[in-house]
């Protein structure tokens, strides 16, 4: 197996997070690596050994939606909640939180600095780094519990490293096959190695794979599945959940869009009855969560018009849901894709769920050892994609030449990769 490659030295004391950032893309080149040896020896040898409760959430999508309705049902409960999710979309601040608050460049640098002082010679991968930073930071702000987003996969992901008290698998779908496998059945079975015996197993996949089940059942982990010991029932303008030990009614919708929503929901609260004995959370804070809850670029409806809509759907599954999504809007004027997705995705796949749902399709290319040009991108789109085609080298120059164009009742859907939203959501708000 290849090693992180290690530059030369690392940043020096009155280094920027900037300048770190910079230094840890150095240290990986070429593929992702999984492994928990490496990372499990550093945070021993730290004293990373958190005595709060961690909830760990895998999946192929809605692993982001379910860690923020989490953070805020539990922050409403009154507890210091930390938070890590993957990736980032403008800041890399965004990843640690407390308390919904990102971490500052001064708490990030100085986790960095001390993980570069206790490795000694032992090589990590960016995310490494990034996953043993975050919960030296939460220990150090003294948080109540911490919410860990899994970056790939599940039984070798950094965030592994530590015994999740409650693990959450969303949706499992087909991504990074190349890493994880090329069925659902495999797939699963790396996610369901964030399980613990003895602890909750919470699946909100309305159809797990046999592989995941038979795992949760071997290691003797206390079981969750959706539909089978929690459910939810959507009635007009609100919803009901019953399971895990709780029956609530008149729950308020997801402040995240998308009938999705409710599933990822009540996910969440079948793991707060679980765990409601360590972290009781009152109903009014499961209402007020609910409420309150915000993540950027997940069906993201920007003010003003025309409508632009930004959304990281970055496979098949997830392009489904955003094209249930798009249907549920009144239709007018017309509707505009600015596209571009990494070479390692189903990028017809995906393109393919929107069906006829899109006039016109700006495609764009992406830079970095996983970008495509543009040319490339849409040689693929453009066999399955309905309506007429533009090609942009980015795309910000996409937007930059559509929005111009664009009637009062039109919509823009800005879709594919964090890369895409980021890029133009940081132009839109320049």
């Amino acid at each position: 197996m290849p090693t992180p490659s290690a530059p030369i030295s690392a940043p020096g004391a009155d280094a920027s997070l900037a300048d770190w950032l910079v230094w840890l893309e150095g240290q990986q080149r070429g593929a992702i690596l999984l492994g928990l040896d490496r990372v499990r020896r550093v945070a021993e040898g730290m004293g990373l050994r958190p005595a709060f409760p961690v909830f760990t959430v895998a999946g192929t999508n809605g692993k982001g939606s379910t860690c923020a309705l989490l953070g805020a049902m539990l922050s409403a409960a009154g507890y210091r909640v930390g938070s890590y999710y993957s990736p980032h979309l403008l800041r890399y601040n965004e990843r640690v939180r407390v308390d919904g608050a990102e971490a500052s460049d001064a708490d990030l640098v100085a986790g960095f600095a001390a993980i570069e002082a206790a490795r000694g010679e032992e090589s990590l991968t960016y995310f490494e780094f990034a996953t043993l930073a975050a919960m030296w930071h939460f220990m150090r702000a003294g948080v109540d519990c911490a919410v860990l987003e899994v970056g790939l996969g599940g039984r070798l992901d950094a965030v592994n490293v530590w015994d999740a008290d409650c693990a959450i698998v969303t949706t499992i779908g087909l991504d990074h096959t190349e890493y994880l496998g090329d069925t659902r059945e495999a797939i699963a079975l790396e996610k369901a190695g964030i399980y613990r015996a003895d602890r909750p197993a919470i699946c909100v996949d309305p159809a797990p794979p046999a592989t995941l089940l038979a795992h949760a059942a071997d290691i003797g982990a206390h079981s969750y599945w959706i539909n089978r010991d929690f459910r939810y029932v959507r009635q007009e303008r609100q919803w009901a959940f019953e399971g895990a030990g709780l029956r609530l009614s008149g729950l308020p919708m997801p402040a995240l869009v998308g009938e999705h929503q409710l599933q990822n929901a009540a996910g969440v609260i079948a793991a707060l009855g679980a765990m409601r004995e360590r972290l009781p959370v009152p109903a009014g804070a499961i209402r007020e969560g609910l409420m309150n809850v915000h993540l950027a670029g997940r069906f993201q409806v920007l003010p003003g018009r025309p409508m632009v809509i930004l959304d990281v759907a970055h496979n098949p599954h997830a392009a489904a849901i955003l094209a249930r999504n798009l249907r549920a809007i009144p239709p007018s004027g017309h509707t505009h894709a600015i596209f571009s997705i990494l070479a390692d995705k189903d990028a017809s796949g995906t393109v393919a769920e929107l069906g006829d749902l899109v006039d016109t399709w700006w495609v764009a290319g992406l830079s970095g050892p996983r970008g495509r040009r543009a040319e490339d991108l849409a040689a693929e789109v453009g066999r399955v994609a309905q309506g007429r085609m533009e090609m942009a080298a980015t795309p910000v120059e996409a937007w930059r030449r559509l929005r111009d164009r664009l009637g009062e009742n039109d919509k823009v859907v800005v879709f594919g990769s964090f890369l895409t939203v980021a890029e133009v959501l940081a132009e839109v708000r320049a």
